[in-house]
């Protein structure tokens, strides 16, 4: 007995604080989704770390041995002025590299910067640069998110909500599992037009770059994570890319024009009947509440879909109404029978039929 309303408290209880329990649950398992990333990488990339480690003390040891007439002490200080250089992005294998900030390259940087991408492989050099690129982002960053809300609205209204609309009309089909199928197939050409013809594009032009780091580097960017391991253009021979300046401009449409589809088809995923109602689940009750234009939206196309199928049942089982012809026709060859009714006019329509 004890154990039966105990059982009945818990359920009451589970019942009561399911958005909390719900949006708990999202958070531990986050949490776990973090930490069991984290052992991946480290049981992955710490032994490539100390690998590569090694090789370098290994090669300036080398190095120490065969040129004597270098100290140990200057070839620290060399290396550490190298690699400042180089997290600015200014490399010293070879005089020949153009400028990091001709206009077309300053115009890739804005790009990377304002969609948040930042690659970090070029930054500002100077305490005024810092001090513009706080203040030009500052602005910047809304007002992109502003503009890429408003192409991405309107791409959506053609691509998605009107397709849906008109074979939910035309196929009779239910309109969340065609919006369901719409997700997939936009999303399969996504990947196709965005991610794996690219990359074979980036295979031929980047010499050093395998079909795996092209990709990597496709889905990095347009996911704007922009780790900035690998950035394209980067050639340190003008041999290697001649055309290194509209080879940027290029890239610089293809990021922009990618984030748009990519944000296209994230929003067309996150409206689906289907990840509302999985939404809603962790929303607070307040919140739930005030979200009823989703539920009536969402219980709208269900009861549309309802009458939709049964209109057509009955439409099939009904039989069919006489025309007035039909009707007088069978007046005049009773004219004892009962005035007319629907069940006289239809039993007069079998006769005649």
């Amino acid at each position: 007995m004890a154990r039966s309303c105990t059982d009945g408290r818990c359920a009451r209880f589970a019942e009561q604080h399911r958005a909390a329990l719900s949006f708990v649950l999202l958070v531990v398992g986050y949490v776990l989704y973090l930490l069991v990333g984290a052992g991946i990488f480290s049981a992955i990339e710490l032994p490539y770390e100390h690998q590569l480690r090694q090789e370098l003390k290994t090669a300036r040891q080398e190095f120490l041995e065969d040129n004597t007439c270098v100290s140990d002490a200057r070839l620290e200080e060399l290396l550490a002025r190298t690699l400042e250089a180089s997290n600015y992005g200014v490399s010293v294998l070879g005089n020949e590299t153009e400028a990091n900030w001709d206009f077309v390259s300053s115009l890739f940087f804005t790009s990377t910067v304002l969609t948040t991408t930042g690659y970090g492989h070029t930054v500002p050099l100077s305490d005024g640069g810092k001090a513009f690129c706080v203040f030009y982002s500052l602005f910047g960053v809304p007002i992109t998110l502003l503009f890429l809300s408003a192409v991405v609205q309107r791409i959506m209204n053609l691509v998605t909500q009107r397709p849906v609309s008109y074979f939910h009309r035309r196929w009779a089909v239910s309109k969340s599992k065609f919006a369901a199928i719409h997700a997939v197939c936009l999303t399969l050409i996504m990947v196709l037009f965005l991610l794996i013809i690219p990359a074979w594009i980036f295979i031929t032009v980047e010499k050093d770059w395998s079909f795996l780091e092209s990709l990597y580097f496709c889905f990095i960017s347009l996911t704007t994570i922009g780790l900035g391991d690998y950035v394209p253009g980067e050639t340190h021979s003008k041999e290697a890319n001649p055309h290194r300046q509209l080879y940027r401009l290029a890239i610089t449409a293809y990021l922009l024009l990618g984030l748009v589809c990519v944000l296209v088809v994230l929003e067309t995923c996150c409206e689906l009947p289907q990840m509302r109602r999985f939404r809603r689940r962790f929303y607070q009750e307040k919140t739930r509440e005030l979200d009823s234009e989703t539920t009536t939206i969402i219980d709208r196309d269900h009861m549309t879909e309802q009458l939709t199928d049964s209109s057509d049942h009955m439409t099939d089982q009904l039989p069919a109404i006489p025309s007035v012809s039909e009707q007088a026709a069978s007046l005049r060859q009773g004219s004892k029978s009962a005035p007319y009714t629907l069940a006289s006019g239809l039993a007069a329509n079998s006769k005649l039929n």
